[in-house]
């Protein structure tokens, strides 16, 4: 009996489908192990407090954001539905002080947030669990020092963006009373979220359009701009000759006009 048995491993480990097989064995045998080592290193504290974020942010949400866009996030007359939208738009619009806000009609302005760091978090993540959405970006995904080009962004930011922004990111206006805001003093991040989510009248850049790699880029590019000396004297907004000529023809008519009215003065 027991020759039989070895002649049968014999064959069976000659057998052609034994090498894929043990292959199939082996894979499963390392997917299964990561697995389970991936739950037992999750900590459930960590679970427990995204939930208690969630339950929080359900809370804020109810007192301060429900009377516009609906009880369940589901939108109403005067503001859009939140299903879908991600923690990322939520930590931008909430973030950057443009919501709560009392005028729907009128264009979300950058202030002073309203709610705390904390509170912002946990909005996000009682919206991001209603629906799939982008996510806020890491501080890892966030070093555009590290993996951004200046040139590049440059380059990126006067094809995709400084028909709004301007060509020095000094914003711009648009059609129908809007405006393309200034980007000066505006944290990575919420950069960051403003391509990914397309506030307002901004289109969204997915990564199909710009990869992360060139969104750090135009990041770096702006960083960079903000941080330019004005070796030139007074930059006058930084918006353009436009500015810059109309300054010039001010004071060029003025000094005219004051030496005719002298002239003329002297005259009588």
């Amino acid at each position: 009996m027991e020759g039989n048995t070895v002649k049968r491993l014999s064959r069976l480990r000659r057998h052609r489908a034994a090498g894929p097989m043990l292959l199939v064995f082996a894979l499963l045998t390392i997917g299964t192990t990561f697995q389970v080592a991936g739950a037992v290193t999750t900590s459930p504290s960590t679970v427990a407090d995204r939930s208690a974020a969630i339950a929080e942010g359900k809370q804020l949400f109810l007192k301060g954001c429900s009377s516009c866009h609906g009880l369940n996030a589901e939108g109403g007359a005067i503001a859009p539905s939140l299903i879908g939208v991600g923690a990322a738009s939520v930590d931008f619009q909430v973030g950057t002080g443009r919501m709560p806000m009392a005028d729907m009609s009128q264009q979300a302005m950058r202030k002073d947030p309203v709610y705390t760091p904390a509170e912002v978090n946990a909005l996000a993540n009682y919206v991001a669990s209603l629906a799939p959405g982008p996510e806020v970006p890491s501080e890892e995904s966030l070093n555009y020092e590290r993996d951004g080009s200046v040139a590049e962004g440059g380059e990126l930011f006067r094809t995709n963006c400084a028909m709004c922004h301007n060509f020095a990111a000094q914003g711009g206006a648009l059609t129908q009373g809007k405006y393309a805001p200034t980007l000066m003093g505006v944290e990575p991040k919420h950069i960051y979220e403003a391509l990914i989510t397309g506030p307002q009248s901004m289109p969204v850049f997915s990564d199909k359009t710009l990869t992360p790699e060139e969104k750090l880029s135009i990041i770096k590019w702006i960083k960079a701009a903000e941080a330019e000396p004005q070796l030139g004297g007074v930059a006058l907004g930084r918006v353009g000759p436009v500015t810059e000529g109309l300054l010039v023809w001010t004071l060029g008519i003025g000094l005219l006009i004051g030496v005719a009215v002298w002239l003329a003065m002297k005259a009588r």
